[in-house]
């Protein structure tokens, strides 16, 4: 199947939005697995790193179960890359997903909590995105994450960012 994934990335002619599609009907229909993905993914350049990322979050919007536990610590892993456009797709991913894997998000939040003064403000607002969404799980981590994201709503100069905080805040 990396033939596929290589057929792709190498094309000239395939715009960017048509690779995640073509990767994410390949996922769908089963010719091409998670593993076989993140596997391509972590040896290929950042920016085909982050379109394979995307086209995972793009499929877990329609089945969340689709992602296993070591692929999602493999996605956690990424929430440290150089990267912003890596760190933004995984985060999103992280927000679809953390539901299945409560035993892991602590190691999501440490590394979100990070990207949290990141410069780039998608990262930023993809990062409240998730940290919202775990924070929605209730769970014991949400004694030391709530108050942080109050915290973090306060300082936060964007107010998109600001908005996806006291959005998810307010559920809480």
């Amino acid at each position: 199947m990396s033939e596929f994934l290589e057929m792709v990335f190498s094309s000239k002619e395939i715009k960017p939005k048509r690779k995640t599609e073509m990767i994410s009907n390949a996922i769908l229909s089963k010719e091409l697995s998670i593993d076989e993905l993140l596997s391509y993914a972590v040896k290929s350049s950042d920016s085909n790193k982050a379109t394979c990322i995307e086209a995972i979050e793009f499929v877990t919007q329609k089945d969340k179960k689709i992602v296993d536990k070591k692929s999602f610590d493999i996605v956690i892993s990424q929430l440290t890359s150089k990267a912003p456009r890596v760190i933004w797709e995984s985060s999103k991913l992280i927000g679809n997903i953390c539901s299945n894997f409560p035993d892991k998000i602590e190691d999501a939040v440490k590394a979100l909590l990070k990207n949290t003064t990141h410069p780039g403000t998608v990262v930023r607002w993809s990062t409240a995105y998730a940290l919202c969404e775990i924070a929605k799980l209730k769970t014991s981590i949400n004694k030391e994450l709530v108050p942080a994201l109050k915290n973090i709503a306060e300082k936060e100069e964007n107010n998109g960012a600001k908005k996806v905080y006291i959005k998810g805040l307010k559920g809480l």
